[in-house]
């Protein structure tokens, strides 16, 4: 009995060393960017305007421009300075985890109601975390919940979030905007990603004191 006892103190306190926490988020832990969640996303407006893309249907925005975004995050890693925001020297990928959420999407991602553009909350954002595919990777992990994107704000507003992988718990996350701009409807929504990185680097000591 004393055995056992002994085996499930030692068992908890392994748990307790990997287990992240929020100072994780602030110390020097490594950090995984998993990318760009759409499964709550809502494109406000129209969306057809672009000569290049021609009307957009759902099945396109899922299988070109959604992970079309998430790939310059590794393919333009000079540009999008994850390692820089989050006051590391760099980042581990593993993008490969919202490709799968992203893939599995059906429905409309379309919508002309404005009050669609801000949808998540604290709560629901940590129902989203609860339920994620991690995909066997470990520690803590950062993703964008996308939430809306409207034509008329030109901007796109997304919740950056920190998880600890293993337990499925959210140790940060923060509601962040990011203007639009940019030729072509890729390159102008992209332009929504980049400054949301630049405005998580911008919030950092804030969040940190918060």
């Amino acid at each position: 009995m004393k055995k056992f006892i002994l085996s499930v103190a030692v068992l908890m306190m392994s748990v307790a060393v990997w287990a992240q926490t929020k100072a994780d988020v602030f110390g020097d832990a490594p950090i995984t960017w998993l990318g760009l969640d759409f499964s709550q996303m809502k494109f406000i407006g129209d969306a057809t305007q672009w000569k290049d893309a021609g009307e957009i249907t759902n099945s396109q925005l899922r299988d070109k421009y959604f992970p079309g975004w998430n790939d310059l995050f590794v393919n333009e890693k000079d540009r999008y300075k994850l390692a820089d925001a989050v006051n590391r020297t760099e980042v581990n990928y593993a993008i490969e985890v919202t490709r799968k959420a992203n893939n599995s999407l059906k429905g409309n991602f379309f919508t002309d109601d404005a009050n669609m553009y801000q949808t998540l909350n604290e709560q629901k954002v940590a129902d989203l975390v609860k339920k994620y595919d991690f995909m066997g990777n470990k520690g803590i992990g950062m993703l964008f919940f996308v939430e809306g994107m409207s034509k008329g704000k030109e901007a796109a507003s997304m919740w950056v979030t920190f998880v600890d992988m293993g337990s499925k718990k959210v140790l940060l996350t923060k509601q962040i905007e990011g203007k639009s701009g940019g030729f072509g409807f890729r390159n102008y929504w992209a332009k929504t990603f980049y400054n949301a990185v630049k405005n998580t680097k911008d919030e950092w000591k804030h969040w940190k004191k918060s």
